[in-house]
């Protein structure tokens, strides 16, 4: 495993770490016991960084990496979010009061006494334009809290919105290989500030394992069913934006790359992590084995120039002109 800075934190994080996600809800039913041996797992494997939510299984990730972290001697680094309970969702929600409630209840969920890292979880776009809010973050650093906060975003427009503040340490955005457009203006700002990144999505909800058919059948529970066209929330959580067919046949173009005893899910992590501006990317796992095989991708080969150029002709004939304006 390789570790890189995550922006002005001093924090070194794995390269490859844990997205919470699935282990809550909404990728289908994860058993308790599948999902504290991943998280294991994924330790076993060098991962240092975990990123979660207050709402993933309204608590239920929170709790079992509590769970878990309390058996381990080695330090881990927990990033949640806060911001969708709200309901309604809307930007008068993002107040002190609300805040600290999430933050309070996050605290207790993970037993800790101060949250590492603290990211708003996808607000409305006018959120970023109040300062207020993000003064209120900053009140709960000075109350100790929280050591550090961020954001997680659906636009690449919130993210430059939101690194004009100077306490926004990382951002956590959609990216890969369905997803190109944080790479034009994005990254280069985000490095010339020293901003982390954390990659979301990066199997673009498991289209990039190259495991999906046309006939795949999703639990009733699972987002890839309920949200294929945003009815629950954004359309580009699922499948990263793209239609699904659509994406299928990408998937079959880029099958070429996967490089000799790899999978292609580990392929398309490698992807992302050519790009130095990428802190970490944070796939999830459902049982210890996807939690070995993502951790692994760390130790594939760089891709050449021409794989690279392989990868963006395919974006461009099958994705950018749906997609890469839209978010």
């Amino acid at each position: 495993m390789q570790y890189r800075k995550l922006g002005r934190t001093g924090y070194k994080v794995s390269e490859v770490s844990f997205g919470a996600w699935a282990i809550g809800g909404s990728w289908g039913t994860v058993s308790e016991e599948d999902a504290i041996a991943a998280l294991h797992k994924a330790i076993d494997m060098g991962v240092n960084f975990i990123d979660t939510a207050d709402v993933y299984g309204d608590g239920r990730s929170e709790r079992l990496i509590s769970q878990v972290l309390k058996e381990r001697d080695e330090e881990i680094i927990v990033a949640t979010k806060a911001g969708r309970r709200l309901n309604p969702h809307v930007a008068d929600g993002y107040n002190k009061e609300n805040l600290t409630q999430f933050v309070d209840r996050s605290l207790k969920n993970l037993d800790v006494d101060t949250l590492d890292l603290v990211q708003l979880h996808c607000p409305p776009t006018e959120v970023y334009y109040r300062p207020e809010v993000f003064g209120a973050l900053d009140d709960l650093v000075q109350e100790g809290k929280i050591r550090y906060y961020g954001v997680s975003v659906e636009k690449v427009e919130e993210a430059m919105a939101a690194m004009n503040y100077e306490g926004v340490q990382t951002v956590q955005i959609i990216f890969n290989m369905f997803r190109h457009r944080p790479t034009e203006l994005f990254f280069e700002v985000a490095k010339q500030k020293q901003v982390g990144i954390l990659a979301r999505v990066p199997l673009a909800s498991g289209l990039l394992t190259g495991k999906m058919k046309p006939n795949t059948e999703f639990a009733d529970d699972d987002h890839r069913k309920f949200n294929r066209h945003g009815q629950a929330f954004d359309v580009g959580e699922t499948f990263s934006g793209v239609d699904y067919e659509t994406g299928l046949k990408a998937v079959d173009e880029l099958r070429g790359l996967v490089p000799d005893n790899a999978t292609m899910a580990q392929m398309a992590l490698r992807w992302i992590l050519m790009f130095d501006a990428v802190s970490c990317v944070i796939p999830g796992a459902k049982n210890p084995s996807q939690a070995e095989d993502n951790a692994n991708a760390s130790a594939l080969p760089a891709f050449t120039d021409t794989e690279m150029q392989q990868v963006a002709d395919v974006y461009n004939e099958y994705v950018r002109n749906p997609v890469h304006y839209m978010w």
